[in-house]
């Protein structure tokens, strides 16, 4: 940070990360303008309050009394920053294309207040060409100045996993590419200041691939495991038991769970900014495609496993039936519902006839239910969705009609004969 700056960095978008890149920054004794447009958020943050389930407020309040950590509404201040980080979302539309409108928005702000020597960085996931093609002709149209020769730009994809312990902000890899060589560098040094590890690239879009790759690989190798699980069922093989199995593999085997479907903040969106982004080359993507398709099948799957569990158990159909989704977020033991697969499933189910509650330890409201006692005896049958650790599980296949696991969560306990598995 030069003498004449207020700030080491400056974070546009105080959400899930934003704000743990704030700490992250503000742990090692850097001073963070957080730029958010919604002004409650401004003021709890400013009380040392947070909203993000990975950052308790208990660690964000010292930072926040000391005027480490400071939030405001006005796009102006970033000029009172050593560098900008952009670390907004970048939904898909309808139509499964990128939505880059907070992006373009926030760079429109920003370029009339960019300093000469500035550093930009663009943190949200997007395809290959957005640092060049969108946010480079924004701010040098708004500034007056030229990326990479009178400020440095950069990309740097966020690696967030939320409720994730093992690897954090500070100690997960950083990944970077700049617009030219010193862009990377004046990128990276301030990196350095708050994160262990930081790995170049050569360009941009090589930094925006990265990102996308990772996130693919899953997304295709769930979709696998999805596939076979719907061949197990019709083979009458345990998947849980193969998969099992095969992780015992020390070399050549990676295991991956089959679900009711994808969900969080990338994997069900990130592919399809490449595949999008290919059509641009006369170039089809037909396993990233492929992969979505077996994904976003997996609760059509998943609600007929239900119908036939209450049908051969109960001889009930799924009209009229009362049905306890049991955990609606999308991944265990945290209250985060974007993109969850649940959702789906409950519109499936209700628009099937079924009469749908829903219990969720970390979420207290959901599709315009309000979160229900966990009472498996009142209803016909509970649809294990999401595994929360904190649930006994053996309690509700002993209290439940029937139970239809589509995590695994009941195994140990199938012998009691009314559990239905994936």
């Amino acid at each position: 940070m030069s003498g004449a700056d207020t700030f080491d960095v400056a974070i546009v978008g105080a959400g899930y990360v934003g704000v743990p890149l704030a700490q992250t920054f503000a742990d090692a004794g850097r001073r963070v303008l957080l730029i958010e447009i919604n002004p409650r958020v401004v003021e709890s943050l400013n009380r040392g309050e947070s909203h993000i389930e990975d950052v308790a407020s208990e660690l964000l309040a010292p930072h926040a009394a000391a005027g480490r950590i400071v939030a405001t509404t006005d796009y102006g201040r970033a000029a009172e920053a050593a560098a900008v980080l952009i670390a907004l979302p970048t939904p898909l539309t309808k139509q499964r294309e990128p939505d880059l409108s907070y992006v373009e928005s926030a760079a429109r702000s920003l370029a009339p207040v960019i300093r000469k020597g500035q550093i930009i960085v663009l943190e949200s996931t997007t395809y290959p060409g957005t640092t060049r093609e969108i946010l480079k002709p924004i701010l040098e149209a708004g500034s007056g100045m030229t990326a990479g020769v009178d400020f440095h730009l950069a990309m740097s994809p966020e690696r967030v996993d939320p409720g994730r312990t093992d690897w954090t902000t500070k100690t997960t890899p950083k990944v970077l590419g700049g617009l030219t060589p010193a862009c990377c560098e004046a990128a990276a040094d301030v990196y350095r200041a708050a994160i262990d590890t930081v790995h170049i690239v050569s360009t941009p879009e090589a930094a925006e691939l990265t990102k996308l790759l990772e996130n693919i690989f899953r997304s295709v190798n769930i979709a696998l495991v999805n596939e076979l699980a719907q061949l197990c069922d019709r083979m009458n093989i345990d998947v849980w038991e193969v998969i099992g199995a095969a992780a015992t593999k020390p070399f050549g085997f990676m295991p991956f769970q089959p679900g009711p479907g994808l969900g969080g903040h990338c994997i069900p969106l990130d592919p399809y900014y490449l595949s999008w982004k290919a059509r641009e080359f006369d170039f089809s993507t037909r396993f990233i495609e492929l992969a979505g398709e077996v994904n976003n099948n997996m609760p059509y799957f998943c609600r007929s496993v239900i119908s036939q569990a209450l049908n051969h158990t109960l001889q009930k159909s799924l009209s009229g039936s009362k049905v306890l989704v049991l955990g609606v977020a999308y991944k265990a033991d945290i209250g985060d519902c974007r993109e969850t697969p649940a959702e789906k499933l409950i519109h499936l189910l209700k628009n099937a006839g079924a009469n749908v509650a829903f219990h969720d330890p970390f979420v207290s409201e959901f599709e315009g239910l309000t979160c229900s006692p966990l009472t498996p005896e009142d209803h016909d049958c509970v649809a294990i969705v999401t595994a929360h650790s904190t649930i006994d599980y053996a309690d509700v296949v002993r209290r439940s009609k029937v139970t239809v696991d589509f995590r695994n969560a009941t195994r140990g306990h199938e012998d009691l004969g009314k559990v239905w598995k994936l």
